[in-house]
């Protein structure tokens, strides 16, 4: 007899990553689920990938204006064009998607249901006008933007990264709730494309809080010096409310003080939560809750029910979906068999799109807090982007780079705020992940290039493992 795998969110990475690998089982019977129209998942509809065209966009502007030495009137950014050259790009991606998933539904013992998927008891899934009741449920159901409950929010008019995604028109002041990854990434959007005089309102102490406090405060620092971004740090907001011109004034609480501050327009980026509204959790023992779900992906309250990608809450991040849901994949197999689960194991891996990705923030592994934290034993090497020729003959000035090795010359992690720090985030990755000693990787970057930079770091790193 199959096994019967019903998989909710089957277009999004997640869902798509356990459908290429149950697809193939023979005695597995797969159902997939999904009701979004056109249909093509989070990254590529509303998420990284749309993101990214507006950014490049402005970030053409902000090199011509950014360049002392180019003369001339700035380009303006032509709004319409980039939303249908976006939406043009999008709706191929995602066509892309959607063939792929037809292909696995095309294969014997898979289905594909373009419905809406909602529990009505332990794994019973009313799904149209039919109740299934496979195996196992793989919930892959994405996120949504999160809204906090700031008094007052529900009479203002407010827009998330969801909405500046297809945004032609906009104010000339805006007020921007939260500097977290999507704050990073479209405040200097709306500054440098839109023109907004903006004020940016983060209740935590620092930016990238993950990261060692350097990287965090010299991108602060880079936004209120290039984009002229008031950016408020360890700042409430305590309420808000419509003015009478048809914007919105915000209460904040700076330690303690009150102030005011009204802009044209508000804009909400304070992350993303998990997608689980409309699953129907409260007919099921499932309890979204910090630790209801497992590193083996399985749920702490169902074992046959197993959730990945950004519904678990644990790390919203693209390539960490798709590696939960291969994991997911073979645990639904391994719990079929009465064998142990295995868990997931991630290797910090993160590229931010700071500043219209010209000054991206990467990380991989260990951050010089984190190892010490840990209690490893370490050195250090750190690199400013001043100090590097090649950047200042490319007109880059802004930025830093760092190496974590341990004592026994391992390398541990790297973290690099500096133009195309994307781009070695996967050097850096092997270098990590494979273990390498740093004494052993070769200190020969083609010149001139960027990757210099670390070759320094491995330089620096090793001299001071000998020292």
């Amino acid at each position: 007899m199959k096994t019967h795998v019903a998989v909710v969110g089957a277009y999004g990475s997640a869902g798509v990553a356990v459908a290429d690998r149950l697809a193939a089982e023979p005695d597995v019977e797969l159902t997939l689920i999904d009701d979004g129209d056109p249909g093509g998942g989070l990254c590529i509809l509303e998420g990284c990938m749309p993101s990214k065209e507006l950014l490049t966009a402005a970030e053409r502007r902000f090199a011509a204006r950014d360049d002392e030495r180019l003369r001339g009137a700035v380009p303006d950014v032509d709004f319409e064009r980039v939303i249908e050259h976006k939406d043009d790009n999008i709706s191929t991606y995602a066509s892309g998607r959607r063939s792929h998933v037809q292909e696995l539904a095309d294969r014997d013992d898979v289905t594909l249901r373009r419905e809406t998927a909602a529990f009505v008891d332990d794994r019973r899934l009313a799904v149209g006008d039919d109740v299934l009741e496979p195996d196992y449920v793989v919930v892959a159901t994405g996120s949504t933007p999160n809204v906090p409950p700031i008094p007052g929010i529900e009479d203002v008019p407010f827009e998330t990264s969801a909405d500046v995604l297809d945004a032609t028109e906009f104010g000339e002041s805006g007020l921007v709730i939260g500097l977290g990854v999507i704050g990073l990434e479209l405040v200097p959007y709306l500054s440098e494309a839109a023109g907004m005089d903006l004020t940016v309102v983060e209740q935590l102490p620092a930016v990238l809080p993950d990261a060692d406090p350097a990287f965090g405060d010299a991108l602060v620092d880079y936004y209120e010096d290039r984009f002229d971004v008031d950016v408020r740090l360890d700042t409430g907001t305590k309420g808000l409310e419509a003015t009478d011109d048809g914007g919105v004034r915000a209460i904040l609480d700076d330690d303690g003080t009150e102030t005011a501050v009204a802009a044209d327009q508000l804009f909400v980026f304070t992350g993303r939560k998990p997608a689980l509204d409309r699953l129907g959790l409260d007919e099921t023992r499932l309890t979204p809750e910090p630790g209801w779900v497992a590193d083996t992906m399985q749920a702490r309250d169902d074992e046959r029910v197993f959730v990945v990608g950004d519904a678990n809450g644990t790390e919203p991040i693209l390539h960490v979906a798709k590696e939960e849901g291969a994991v997911a994949a073979e645990n639904v197999l391994r719990h079929r068999d009465g064998e142990p689960l295995e868990p997931y194991e991630n290797v910090t891996h993160q590229v931010v799109f700071s500043g219209l990705t010209e000054l991206p923030y990467a990380r991989l592994g260990h951050t010089a807090s984190s190892a010490s934290e840990a209690g490893i034993d370490h050195v250090v090497a750190t690199r400013e982007v001043s100090g590097e020729g090649v950047f200042r003959s490319r007109n880059y000035s802004e930025g830093l780079a760092r190496l974590v090795v341990g004592t026994d010359g391992t390398v541990l992690g790297y973290q690099g705020l500096h133009p195309d720090a994307d781009v070695m985030a996967k050097t850096m990755q092997l270098a990590v992940e494979m273990e390498l000693d740093v004494r052993d990787i070769p200190d020969r970057a083609y010149h001139p290039t960027t990757p210099e930079i670390i070759d320094g770091l491995l330089q620096d790193a090793a001299a001071a493992l000998d020292g």
